[in-house]
């Protein structure tokens, strides 16, 4: 996430962590269901109003760095080296930032984290329409990658598979394995529409 410049962004930014983190820490211990929107507030020490400013309901306090999601997959294609194909930038991509909501993979919750959204039913169709969300600009993204126009079909399907896979490889025992293969397939259909790219 971008850092916040002025000292009323800045402390907007500390105001929506601190929340982030409480639903984190609470949902972590008491279970999803069993916290309430006025739980998180009060033990962020905010009111409800002031939840709501920051997110736009319960689901989006556990995926906090949404903002930044539509950017780092259309910089996933942008910024590719030059011999990298578009799906294997999008493998990487999805492989590196297998989620990008309130825990990073390093952190020591990130299990607990994972299990969370799997095992509740709304944070699991939450986060698969987040995700799915920023299919028109990573269709944008590949198309002006290699030169086609915005409704191109063959990089809306790139773009609408590349996206759907995530949920394929985050279900699978061994994510990385089964990346290669989703986009082994996907590289292998973009090669035959687009060779060069």
């Amino acid at each position: 996430m971008t850092e916040p410049t002025g000292r009323r962004e800045r402390k907007k930014a500390q105001t929506r962590q601190s929340l982030a983190d409480a639903a984190l820490e609470l949902f972590l211990e008491r279970g999803y269901d069993q916290v309430g929107v006025k739980d998180v507030a009060d033990y962020a020490d905010v009111s409800v109003t002031t939840l709501f400013k920051h997110f736009s309901g319960k689901e989006a306090l556990v995926f906090d760095q949404d903002d930044d999601l539509e950017a780092a997959l259309v910089a996933a294609v942008c910024e590719r080296p030059p011999d990298q194909s578009i799906p294997q930038a999008l493998r990487e991509h999805l492989l590196l930032k297998q989620t990008q909501f309130a825990v990073h993979t390093t952190d020591p919750r990130f299990a607990d984290f994972t299990r969370l959204v799997q095992e509740t039913p709304a944070l699991r169709d939450y986060a698969q329409r987040m995700w799915t969300r920023h299919e028109a600009a990573l269709t944008r993204a590949i198309a002006e990658a290699v030169g086609a126009p915005e409704d191109d079909v063959s990089c809306a399907a790139l773009a609408r598979f590349s996206l759907e896979a995530r949920s394929l490889i985050l279900r699978h025992a061994d994510p990385r394995r089964a990346a290669d293969e989703a986009f082994a397939l996907l590289e292998h259909g973009w090669a035959a529409s687009h060779p060069s790219v």
